[in-house]
């Protein structure tokens, strides 16, 4: 069978205008994937040179040319499946920080260059005082951007028509202002002239981003039925949920920039990120976090199960509907077309989401993604939401670490499993130890038995899944 090449898709290398450090399956899916649209669809017309930050040893974009196809799956805007593959032809050469960093340097001095592209990891925007700027190269993301702009700006003599607009996708808060501070804090360090650091603030455009596609990477268990459907073998195939958005803290003349107006694809350009944050962490994220004690406790597996469970798929349409929505600053009609579109991608046929793989860390997520929507409701209706307070009791006895007398391999900070090593023991009513749990102000950061009702309420329920049992429990809701 035929390796997919450049020759194969007929597509030419297009113009050096993307960095991207990063090689990994998501930028392909979400990115390049995009770029190759815009190329399609429009005048963009840009190239990507992909950079690995990290010493690892796998083959290289350049062995097909920097093709590969992107494997688009799931429920479309009418209901229906999909699967679509995509030749992206966006992606020029990958090239190398360990072994080819020079290379890297000189992509600095292309006038053409005007974007950067990075997902290095949470942990990639990182300060590391160690990091010298003769090292080649430096140990952190930040400080190869660093000497990477510094030689750009030495190269064109600081010219104000030469800066980038960097578009960092780690998932962190604020990535783009985190991102200009360690640049900043750098060239601080390495004592780089003045004019330098006069050129990052006025010439280059740091953006925060939020992104949100599920990519599921390669999909090694259906890879021969899928390479004998499409006519040749692909080693950097990469499949991805059919949803995607992108949103942009950054100037409106970005639309203009990515010619959104020729090629509308699911790219928001916003003066302020932080609703589109707190919708995709208290629905999205939390709709994740509340399911997962509920429906592991229910006998169910996978996401897609929870969804095809009549009480499990009530309960999270209540939470959401009546508790987490209201709590949010959107619109509503935008929020329940964005529940609508959660709920849907949960349905995806064609990823199985494993409930003990979300539920990594669950009293931590539980904490960022749903208190603060429990706080909110019970602060504004004078008594605790019936739902977050079913999941929170839901997760205490997640935590008892017992599903039909087999053990549940619980994942967590050991402090806190500590605590439940204790409560295991109870008999009878759980009053005392669900008192404990709430108060445990460490953890919550807050006495969670001040919220009107909700200790009552997560005590009586907690006590009702003991005896009964989850989906008996769940009915009396």
């Amino acid at each position: 069978m035929t390796l997919l090449s450049r020759d194969l898709s007929t597509q030419p290398h297009r113009p050096e205008k993307i960095i991207q450090f990063g090689e990994g399956n998501f930028l392909r899916a979400f990115v390049d994937w995009q770029i190759d649209l815009l190329n399609e669809q429009t005048d963009f017309n840009a190239g990507v040179t992909v950079v690995r930050p990290i010493d690892a040893g796998h083959p290289k974009l350049d062995t097909q040319g920097g093709v590969y196809t992107a494997l688009i799956r799931g429920i479309n805007e009418a209901g229906q499946p999909v699967s679509q593959p995509r030749i992206v032809t966006s992606v020029n050469r990958e090239v190398l920080a360990y072994g080819e960093y020079d290379q890297v340097l000189r992509i600095a001095e292309n006038p053409a260059l005007a974007w950067v592209v990075s997902n290095t990891t949470e942990a990639g925007i990182a300060y590391d005082a160690q990091d010298t700027f003769n090292a080649h190269p430096p140990k952190t993301f930040p400080a190869k951007l660093t000497q990477f702009l510094f030689r750009r700006y030495q190269h064109f003599d600081g010219h104000p028509d030469k800066g980038l607009i960097l578009l960092p996708c780690e998932l962190i808060d604020h990535n783009g202002e985190k991102l200009k501070e360690m640049v900043l804090k750098y060239a601080r360090l390495w004592e780089l002239e003045g004019g330098f650091t006069d050129w990052i603030l006025t010439a280059n455009t740091f953006c925060s981003t939020l992104v949100d596609r599920i990519v599921t990477g390669y999909p090694r268990d259906e890879i021969e039925t899928l390479e004998t459907t499409l006519g040749y073998q692909d080693k950097f195939l990469v499949a991805a949920e059919y949803y995607n958005l992108f949103v942009i803290q950054g100037p409106q003349w970005l639309n203009d920039k990515l010619k959104l107006e020729q090629c509308p694809l699911n790219i928001k350009i916003v003066d302020n990120i932080k609703p589109y944050k707190e919708r995709k962490v208290g629905i999205l994220n939390g709709a994740h976090t509340a399911m997962v004690p509920v429906a592991y406790l229910s006998g169910l597996d996978t996401v897609g199960q929870a969804m095809q469970d009549e009480e499990v798929a009530g309960f999270l349409n209540g939470l959401l509907n009546d508790e987490v929505i209201p709590s949010l600053s959107m619109a509503e009609d935008e929020l329940q077309a964005f529940k609508e579109s959660v709920l849907d991608r949960f349905r995806n046929p064609y990823i199985k989401h494993y409930l003990i793989s979300i539920a990594l860390n669950s009293l931590t997520k539980f904490k960022t993604r749903l208190l603060p929507q429990l706080i909110t409701y019970a602060q504004n209706q004078g008594t605790a939401p019936k739902y977050l307070s079913f999941s929170l009791a839901a997760l205490y006895c997640f935590y008892l670490g017992q599903r039909n007398g087999e053990d549940i391999p619980l994942n967590d900070d050991e402090h806190l499993l500590a605590h439940f090593n204790q409560w295991r023991a109870t008999t009878g009513s759980h009053a005392q130890s669900v008192g404990d749990f709430l108060r445990l102000q460490q953890h919550w950061d807050v006495d969670l038995t001040q919220l009107p009702n909700l200790e009552k309420l997560v005590s009586q329920y907690v006590d009702t899944i003991q005896s009964i049992g989850m989906k008996e429990a769940l009915k009396t809701l």
